[in-house]
């Protein structure tokens, strides 16, 4: 019996390549959080490469997690785990609550603790809400995820510094739409291997064409250590602290729901439904990987979107490739030289081949849209006001500028917003009271056209009335 794609094992040299492909794809948002929340605390040079390097670390653990799984833990899908943007803002309010500086990492760290348990204990309930995401909801969380990730690749393209006087420059500009155009002739002219790794060459070349405008820095090579291992609790023991430990739950529950979209998302994409049982699974991963991250210094773990475009355009599904790419994370987190290597390759070459990732994201999005019945009004309702509500905090980041801080870190994320429209959406027309088949989109009347009703069948046309 053929195994299915999934669960394919690849050749070692292709295994490699484009599990490489998928750490290049998630890296920048691997390393965002650490480098804003240790900058905030204030940390020098050496420990924010180490704070870095855990990070790198502890989202190979949980990537292990995700795709290799044991017992009921890991969605054994090609899921990337890192640590999620979504918790910045309340640890960066942590810290400027924090009197001693010193004592932030360690109440941030105590936290994430309490909250991936919780979250632990919470998964097999959280997943029972699996049934509340037919194709009409998945569609359009998966196009609001593309969507949401979109600007990531539009600001990266226009440079490494918003504060920068060059920002948004054309050099800048003029390398991410090379990268593009690369990466869109590797894929149209290309054939089997090297079409697959199109992004990685697309980053590799990008990055060489880069040198001589002067925007590849390779000062992160020649600056890092060889070896380094993530000491336990390096900035102290956990320290619990009520409001900070409520602030990392409500981003737990934010990511947890982003997870149930992402898995839904990945199931359609490599053509194995995410069950009940495979959702838990999952949460039980993250949410574990979460727990066990800042025992080795890393913050909250879930799942990452943009390596969803990544398995959409190769069409390389192979859990066990992605798994190959959590050994690179775990690598790079003990060698901070091999890590920096991904460093050097400059944002807006990154930014090129993120417009065609997260691209990706959302046409699978609209693909399942296509079947989600769209010929009905209810159905267009929820996708129409859904989209609208996720959508929200990118056409409007200041939209909720007035609302307290823990319940923006629900409201500024599309993804989460636009999912519970979408399934807030879908109960009330679809699920409460009478449901009606014959809700569906109808064009206007020609003139002496029949009314069909579908109970008694043709009738006379009416005119006038």
């Amino acid at each position: 019996m053929t195994a299915h794609p999934v669960d394919e094992k690849l050749p070692a040299l292709k295994m490699a390549t484009t599990g490489l492909q998928h750490v290049a794809a998630m890296y920048a948002g691997v390393v965002a959080p650490p480098l804003i929340v240790g900058a905030a605390v204030g940390l020098s040079p050496t420990e924010l490469t180490f704070l870095t390097g855990a990070c790198l670390f502890t989202a190979g653990l949980a990537t292990f997690l995700q795709t290799l799984g044991f017992w009921k833990i890991g969605a054994r899908l090609p899921f990337v785990n890192g640590v999620t943007f979504a918790g910045v803002a309340p640890m960066t309010a942590v810290v400027a609550s924090t009197k001693d500086r010193s004592d932030a990492l360690p109440i941030i760290f105590g936290a994430v603790m309490v909250a991936g348990v919780l979250g632990f204990v919470a998964a097999p309930f959280f997943s029972k809400a699996v049934r509340f995401f037919p194709p009409v909801v998945t569609g359009t969380v998966i196009t609001l995820i593309g969507v949401s990730l979109l600007p990531v690749a539009f600001g990266w393209a226009q440079g490494p510094d918003p504060a920068a006087h060059d920002y948004g420059s054309p050099t800048y500009l003029g390398l991410a739409a090379a990268t593009l155009v690369l990466v869109l002739l590797l894929r149209r002219f290309t054939r089997g291997f090297v079409k697959q790794i199109a992004v990685l060459l697309g980053l590799v070349i990008g990055t060489l064409v880069a040198i001589p405008f002067g925007v590849t820095d390779f000062g992160p090579v020649t600056d890092a250590a060889v070896v380094g291992f993530p000491t336990p609790f390096h900035f102290g023991a956990p320290q619990f602290q009520l409001a900070a430990i409520l602030s990392l739950c409500v981003v737990m529950v934010v990511s947890m729901t982003e997870s149930t979209a992402d898995m839904l998302a990945l199931g359609e994409i490599v053509e194995r439904p995410a069950d009940e049982r495979t959702i838990a699974a999952g949460l039980r991963a993250d949410t574990l990987g979460s727990a066990l991250s800042p025992l080795f210094n890393g913050f909250m773990c879930s799942a990452f979107a943009q390596n969803i475009g990544l398995v959409a355009m190769t069409r390389i599904r192979s859990r066990y490739v992605v798994a190959t790419g959590g050994g690179f994370l775990v690598l790079m987190g003990l060698c901070p030289m091999a890590a920096s290597l991904i460093a050097v390759v400059p944002r807006p070459v990154l930014g090129g081949a993120g417009v065609v990732l997260f691209g990706s994201v959302a046409a699978s999005g609209i693909q399942t849209l296509v079947r989600a019945g769209l010929e009905k009004d209810n159905n267009v309702l929820i996708v129409a006001v859904s989209l609208a509500v996720g959508i929200i905090p990118i056409t409007a980041p200041h939209f909720y500028h007035a609302f307290p801080q823990t319940a923006r870190i629900v409201l500024d994320s599309g993804i989460s917003t636009g999912c519970v429209a979408a399934v807030l959406l879908n109960l009330v027309f679809n699920h409460l009271g009478r449901h009606r088949d014959d809700d569906e989109v109808t064009a206007p009347m020609e003139p002496g056209e029949e009314i069909v009703d579908r109970r008694t069948g043709p009738g006379p046309a009416v005119v006038g009335a």
